[in-house]
């Protein structure tokens, strides 16, 4: 959930629960914000863009646009 929320380009986060545990664990990570560090390097493990089908979608270049600012990454 906290990678979702940081990126700009996400309006929703669903979490697609079906049991109440997944329903905790999924509300659980609402509390979390993840710093700019963690999310460069999930994006160095998975570049901005990459996908696992044909059509690969030019990735971003400027950090700015694949994630919100630090302050902004709280659920509402």
């Amino acid at each position: 959930m906290a990678f979702t929320i940081a990126h700009p380009g996400v309006i929703s986060a669903l979490l697609g629960a079906r049991t109440m545990d997944q329903l905790d664990t999924g509300l659980a990570g609402l509390d979390v914000t993840l710093s700019d560090d963690v999310l460069d390097r999930i994006g160095e493990i998975v570049p901005p863009g990459t996908v696992d089908q044909a059509y690969q979608p030019p990735a971003p270049a400027d950090p700015s646009l694949r994630r919100r600012p630090l302050a902004a990454r709280a659920a509402a």
